[in-house]
């Protein structure tokens, strides 16, 4: 080692000349140049020291600042950064090695040894360091060396490419220290040579490449010594038949093992795909049952990808399966979470393992600490830390004899305190928060015997998150369990009028009336009933009003686009008209189906704010406005007289066999309710209604069943729970749909002929002939209807004018003082006479 360091230093004398040649080729160049560096240089170590006191967690900024400092040659500085950056993460070979040549380059004598020694050590408990052709005289070194090539023998020796350079430099080590033995024939040279032998068969036995070469070169060895006469015969002669099955052996091995290596030594593959071969063959290492092998392999893909997670968590698992070393455990650990900060499930494992080992409270709480400082991804990972501490502060106090110093449940309680106040903010009205308080509350209940400040946790937690039906029943069931009961009562009394998600209002005050059942006596029931009654009734009415507003939306959704399309009157009628039947039929079908979104997502924003009763059927004067952009084709009209259309819209469901479904959870996607209807059948179709804008459920759906036996049986199962929410279910009605649309006006169901008012493009005379045409339709007894529309809004007017017979209503010129014509002077005229008339 001393030669190294003189090498090295030499190295670096020479740097240095170079730099000093090179710095005052730099001073001849202009001062500007050289105080603008010096500023940017500045710049730049300000920038990183202070994203460094920002986020201590940067690797890279680690990085960048000790090549800042080495390069201006700030040596405080430097090994200041060179021990922060090492107190978080592991530093790579090649910046050990630039520490070391810099100690030594500042450094001379004996003094110096130590301390770069040091160093060294320091490196080998991060990576795998192979050269060690290093040798001492002295018998304290010699013992000094041979220590390390073991530990190198042990870290390295099996490696197959790389574990021959470990090998061959022990046995230069100890070939050179035998060169320095002169009495032949004596006891310690016969031990050497002994030495020297067992390193040979210790090679020859295991797995590695080139294992021809050392097997030559120890029948070259065997015959220096005289054991071997024929050198160059067959390869096994003279070779002790215990070495030579050993080497049979290890040569199997290594033809098993062959074609991994070949993969792992093709530099060409992605990362991606070397780490998948290195996971391949650590899988077929596993399979042999040899966890030596196997910890080497996985020390060289760690060392090739220090920061995959995946693999870490492999390695560690692995050893806790299998080698349950505690030392070894407890350093793999220490380099995986340094590696990977940011795995949680590293330090929570990390943790757990050293209560394994009994590890003490100083370091398990030293590596808790230092858990909580990095950056995890999820909240839910410092909240199993936090459940893993007390864990282990529960278990180390339950079952300890003694005590540990400062071990008590003053320090769970703490630690509780601390979990709450970190996690809160995050885990407000989630699962999470409660199960920590409830597992808070039963500790301060059980071990720490304290009731007051058990029902201190759960009234926290109920000032933030009151509203959560859970909080309250596990603050009853502790008292319950507790045994007590008036306590508990209380409780219901104050949450039972407290309104919570889904049916949560209903369960509290069923819940109480059961716990007065089983255990309060009749008066306490009386009260109980007298109190729960009202609250019931209170809300099922409102479950009943909001059924019936969603019954009736859903109804008024499906029943208006039929009458906007009846009512609308068409201002192309001649375009219209010179179409095909079939293409008339086919653009009307595509267009209303594309309005009949836009439609229903008015209808249901202007029902939000009213409350209908199913029991008053709906009319046109109920309706909302249509809108103006919905403009419902002359295919779907019907000719005038004509109420009944006989052909099918397919953009419309009959609702035959159907269910009509309410208070569905918004979580609930068709499948949830195919498979809650499974156990009966029958399900055809599920029709789940969305928010047009959103895509979310609205908690509405339809289901189609096959028959009325299956939907019979499907109703049965009203009230029932899904996703945690009773289901509302009844069947679909499509005649009482009918009755409402046949109570409305005639125009939903004809093709809206009537006469523009004054007020529209009819003009003054348009409006003259309206009134001639109600006093006509009076002789009829036509019902007053719809006769005039602007903007998509229906108004009602005095008469019904649509539905006077197109020979009755006069033609555009005429006046009052023209006498009438009587209905059966004239005959009807054809549609092309009429937009004659029109025209005129």
């Amino acid at each position: 080692m001393a030669e190294t360091l003189d090498t090295e230093m030499k190295t670096l004398e020479e740097d240095e000349v170079t730099n000093g040649g090179r710095a005052e080729s730099d001073m001849k160049s202009p001062t500007s140049s050289s105080d603008s560096d010096s500023d940017d240089e500045d710049l730049k170590l300000e920038t990183l020291e202070k994203e460094l006191s920002e986020n201590p967690s940067s690797y890279d900024a680690h990085v960048q600042y000790i090549k800042a400092m080495r390069k201006l040659g700030r040596i405080e500085k430097l090994r200041e950064a060179r021990e922060s950056m090492s107190e978080l993460f592991p530093l790579s070979p090649t910046m050990w090695q630039e520490w070391a040549k810099d100690e030594a380059s500042l450094s001379t004598g004996s003094e110096a040894f130590a301390a770069i020694e040091k160093l060294y050590e320091r490196g080998v408990q991060d990576y795998l360091e192979n050269d060690q052709a290093v040798a001492h005289c002295t018998p304290a070194g010699i013992l000094k060396m041979r220590d390390l090539f073991e530990r190198a023998l042990t870290a390295a020796g099996l490696h197959i490419l790389e574990g021959n350079k470990i090998w061959e430099a022990y046995r230069e080590f100890e070939q050179a220290i035998l060169l320095t033995i002169d009495e032949t024939g004596s006891e310690e040279k016969r031990k050497q040579v002994h030495r020297i032998r067992s390193l040979f068969h210790r090679q020859l036995s295991v797995p590695l490449a080139d294992s021809g070469s050392t097997l030559l070169a120890y029948k070259h060895w065997e015959a220096e010594q005289g054991n071997i006469i024929e050198v160059n015969s067959d390869a096994l002669d003279g070779i002790p038949s215990h070495i030579i099955s050993a080497y049979q052996r290890a040569m199997q091995m290594y033809d098993a093992r062959a074609h991994y290596e070949d993969q792992l030594s093709n530099r060409d593959s992605s990362d991606a795909e070397r780490l998948q071969q290195f996971m391949t063959y650590i899988k077929f290492e596993e399979s042999s049952g040899d966890p030596v092998r196997t910890q080497i392999l996985y020390e060289r893909a760690v060392a090739e990808f220090p920061i995959s997670s995946d693999l870490w968590l492999a390695y560690t698992r692995y050893l806790d399966k299998t080698l349950k070393v505690p030392n070894v455990l407890r350093a793999v650990y220490s380099r995986a979470t340094r590696n990977c900060t940011w795995i949680g499930e590293l330090w929570a494992r990390y943790m757990l393992s050293l209560e394994r080992f009994c590890a003490p409270e100083k370091e398990l709480s030293a590596v808790f600490e230092k858990s909580l400082q990095c950056a995890f991804s999820s909240i839910e990972e410092y909240m199993n830390l936090f459940l893993i501490r007390i864990d282990s502060l529960r278990r180390r106090i339950s079952v300890a004899i003694v005590v540990e110093d400062g071990l008590d449940y003053a320090l769970i309680r703490d630690t509780f305190q601390r979990a709450a106040e970190y996690l809160s903010p995050h885990l407000k009205n989630m699962e999470g928060l409660l199960r920590l308080h409830s597992y808070w509350a039963r500790l301060e209940f059980n071990i720490g015997k304290d009731l007051v400040a058990a029902r201190g946790v759960w009234e926290s937690l109920i000032k933030t998150s009151g509203s959560m039906l859970e909080v309250w029943q596990c603050y009853i069931a502790m008292e319950i369990e507790g045994g007590h009961l008036n306590e508990a009562r209380s409780i219901y009394k104050r949450c039972y009028s407290k309104r919570f998600l889904g049916t949560g209002s209903e369960d509290i005050c069923h819940s109480w009336l059961r716990f007065e059942r089983e255990f309060g006596t009749l008066e306490d029931f009386d009260h109980a009933e007298r109190k729960v009654t009202p609250r019931l009734e209170e809300l099922q009415l409102f479950r009943l009003q909001q059924e019936t507003k969603s019954s009736a939306v859903l109804t008024a959704q499906k029943e208006n686009p039929l009458k906007a399309a009846s009512q609308k009157r068409k201002t192309s009628v001649r375009f219209i008209d010179e179409q095909p039947p079939s293409k008339r039929q086919k653009d009307s079908a595509q267009k209303q189906k594309q309005d009949f979104g836009k439609y229903t997502d008015q209808k249901d924003t202007a029902h939000k704010s009213t409350e209908v009763n199913d029991t008053v059927p709906l009319n046109v004067s109920d309706a909302a406005p249509l809108p103006t952009t919905i403009k419902p084709e002359a295919a779907n009209e019907q000719p005038v007289g004509d109420s009944t259309s006989t052909e099918a819209n397919p953009n419309f469901y009959t609702d035959e066999c159907t269910a009509f479904i309410t208070n569905i959870s918004l979580e609930a996607k068709e499948d949830h309710l195919r498979d809650f209807f499974s156990d009966g059948g029958g399900v055809t179709a599920i029709r789940l209604l969305r928010d047009k804008f959103t895509g979310r459920s609205r908690g509405l759906a339809y289901v189609d069943f096959s028959d009325d036996a299956h939907l019979a049986a499907a109703i049965t199962k009203n009230r029932q729970k899904l996703l945690g929410q009773n289901l509302n279910i009844a069947r679909s009605d499509p005649k009482q749909s009918k009755k409402r649309a046949s109570s409305g006006s005639s125009t939903a169901r004809g093709r809206g002929r009537g006469k523009l008012s004054g007020n529209d493009h009819g003009g003054s005379g348009e409006s003259k002939r309206s009134a001639e045409v109600s006093k006509e339709s009076r002789s009829h007894n036509a019902p007053s209807s719809v006769s005039h529309r602007r903007g998509g809004h229906v108004q009602l007017m005095e008469r019904n004018t649509f539905a006077v017979p197109r020979a009755v209503v006069r033609p555009l010129g005429w006046s009052n003082n023209e006498p009438k014509v009587e209905q059966g002077e004239e005959n009807p005229k054809s549609n092309d006479e009429f937009r004659k008339l029109l025209k005129k």
